[in-house]
């Protein structure tokens, strides 16, 4: 067996890149077999001296780490033994110490863990669970010195939410590429926000192959699309997802900060949850809610953690959201119970589920918050971490083969690094193909473009998921997006900015030939409805989203089975006219929409523009823009006259 792990070792650390994570202590948890039934879980925690994975005798315990079967938390005595109470269906796991590693498989999971279930799942699609048997005599886990210290990064990734193998394709040439040629040693974890599947689990292994070239070590939480639907209770729901990456829910330290990956998806909700949609005559479907089993194992677990730890928890239905401000599913119940458990403490939330990228600061509010979380005004930083696959692999391929598929809110598709400095941090979000200044697009709203937006969301309401009815309006109907009349400008036009990152404390400045112009964040977060329509909407996201040609995409040699593309389960994306995203998808609204008005005097002529954004770290960030303001708009098209016999 050690044999096996050094050959392992090696090829992954060929296949990574020269400066990544130092990827080859590749191993496993120990478990020790035994004849007799026991009651207790038990092992020991050491220090693994010749990264065997095995507690040999020349090894010894290490003090004071915390184990957990997922209902208890205890912490290893002064020779790293542990003892727990057992149950036929548990994840036993350790809270890895800051200064260690715990061991990967050839897929950089980090090994951390052992699953318990006795008699297995039940019968499902994706397998679940094979009966472990009886609990062995002893599960030791391993663990080697790794002094990070107390300033590394995190990179983090909300749903890839990858529906077929074509998507994996994608993962590969996004987060794979960006992985491969990564060059910060100081990275220590990959985060998932969940959804790392769509529905299709079997795709779980390719998805990890791709995602290992990174030598980095993975930490996922399970999202709405990761779950075994067949399962009929919310006991076995997330069964193939511990199979693959380990507990629902879990902890880890590095540096000074502790990291809880939470399970805040029931499934089903059917007759438990109080939701018409949970009502027990209605499909089975998910709710947003932290388990009590879950709060109880929290508030232990912090009880072992200093109060000068960052705490940085991460789950999949954000805790509240802008994006779906009204609706109880897509955020989480009681999360006022969790407010309980962390008051006092710092902590910022990681979540992902709506496809889009929101900064919500402590104090911010949105309607409907108090209504489904029974909260107010936000009490810790959170971050929705947007999406892989932005809005789910849709829209017409970039330059690079991967769909540019841009988000609900405006933003593109990227992911967030995190940098840790002590108990404080740094979060950016990068994309896929821009340079990392690039952190806002900025657009003109006008009566042309309220116009043209009016028509198209008029025809997308009607028409949403058909691409067989000639369209309002497409991109073309739109013309020279910065190119301004007298008329627009006496209409009122101003500077649409989007700040992917925005968030209340962000400052946005548009100057214009030397005239400086202050913008204003069109969403307050002081307790308002959301503001939705075509003053509130995104021109440069809305362009993009207007008119998808590849809807119209069709071979004689392909015929029907390669006609347009699909997304979600295999739902098809094709029609005979291009035509716009889905309505609910288009970004006619946004959380990080900043307005900057132009005054009506802007005289005629070519105009340089910069516009400049200071995030709340004090980093600025700009782009220089040239315009022009004409009379009347000239012919866009060939001027056939000059040409006439």
């Amino acid at each position: 067996m050690k044999t096996q792990h050094i050959a392992c070792a090696v090829l992954v650390a060929s296949a990574i890149g020269a400066h990544a994570k130092d990827a080859t202590y590749i191993g496993s948890v120990e478990a020790v077999p035994g004849e007799t039934a026991l009651d207790l879980a038990q092992g020991t925690v050491f220090v693994d001296l010749n990264r065997n994975s095995r507690f040999d005798s020349n090894e010894t315990g290490l003090p004071g780490v915390m184990v957990s079967n997922g209902r208890e938390v205890v912490t290893t005595d002064e020779s790293g033994k542990y003892q727990l109470p057992a149950y036929g269906d548990m994840n036993l796991f350790i809270t890895k110490p800051a200064g260690y590693t715990t061991p990967v498989s050839e897929e950089m999971v980090p090994q951390f863990y052992y699953i318990h279930k006795a008699e297995g799942s039940p019968d499902l699609r994706f397998g679940g669970i094979p009966p472990t048997g009886p609990l062995p005599q002893q599960i030791n886990f391993p663990l080697i010195a790794d002094d990070v210290g107390s300033s590394f990064s995190c990179l983090v990734f909300g749903d890839a939410q990858t529906y077929t193998n074509t998507e994996i394709g994608y993962v590969r040439e996004t987060a794979g590429r960006l992985l491969a040629d990564h060059e910060n040693p100081n990275t220590e974890c990959l985060i998932f926000a969940g959804d790392v599947m769509g529905d299709d689990l079997s795709l779980y292994p390719r998805f990890k192959r791709v995602i290992a070239v990174g030598g980095i070590p993975q930490y996922f939480v399970g999202g709405n699309h990761d779950l075994d639907f067949d399962a009929d209770s919310d006991q076995h729901s997330f069964d193939t997802f511990r199979r693959e990456w380990g507990p629902e829910y879990y902890s880890f330290d590095i540096g000074n900060v502790h990291f809880v990956g939470l399970d805040n998806v029931r499934y089903p909700c059917n007759g438990i949850d109080p939701h018409p949609f949970c009502s027990a005559d209605k499909k089975h479907t998910y709710n947003g809610v932290i388990s009590q089993r879950q709060l109880d194992w929290l508030e232990k677990d912090l009880g072992y953690v200093p109060e000068d730890k960052l705490i940085v928890l991460t789950a999949h239905i954000p805790f509240v959201t802008f994006t779906d401000n009204t609706a109880a599913k897509h955020q989480t119940d009681n999360l006022h119970e969790l407010y309980h458990i962390v008051e006092g403490r710092r902590v910022l939330g990681l979540a992902g589920h709506t496809h889009t990228t929101e900064q919500i600061l402590p104090g911010e509010n949105f309607e409907g918050w108090a209504e489904h979380t029974g909260t107010g005004p936000a009490q810790f930083h959170q971050i929705i971490t947007g999406g892989l696959s932005g809005s789910w692999w849709a829209g017409d391929l970039n330059d690079q083969g991967v769909p540019r598929s841009t988000q609900r809110l405006g933003s593109p598709r990227g992911y967030y690094q995190i940098d840790f400095d002590g108990n404080a941090y740094t979060d950016t979000y990068k994309t896929f193909h821009a340079d990392d200044n690039t952190q806002f697009h900025a657009g003109f709203n006008t009566p042309r473009f309220r116009n043209w937006a009016q028509k198209l969301l008029d025809h997308a309401s009607e028409h949403s998921g058909k691409w067989d009815d000639e369209p309002a309006v497409t991109i073309n109907d739109l013309g020279d997006m910065n190119m301004l009349t007298l008329d627009d400008l006496a209409g009122g036009s101003w500077v649409a900015v989007n700040v992917w990152n925005g968030s209340k404390e962000s400052q946005v400045t548009v100057e214009i030939d030397g005239m400086s112009i202050n913008g204003v964040r069109t969403q307050a977060g002081g307790g308002e409805a959301k503001l939705k329509g075509v003053e509130f909407a995104d021109p440069v996201a809305l362009a993009v989203q207007s008119t998808i040609g590849r809807v119209a995409f069709r071979s004689a040699e392909g015929g029907d089975d390669t006609a347009g593309f699909t997304t979600w389960s295999g739902v098809s994306w094709a029609g005979t006219r291009p035509g716009p995203f889905q309505s609910w998808m288009l970004t006619d609204n946004s959380s990080h929409l900043w307005r900057a008005d132009l005054p009506a005097s802007l005289p005629i002529g070519a105009h340089v523009m910069t516009v400049s954004t200071t995030d709340r770290y004090g980093r600025s960030f700009e782009e220089v823009m040239t315009f022009e303001v004409v009379k009347s708009l000239p012919n866009p098209a060939w001027q056939k006259e000059f040409w006439r016999e």
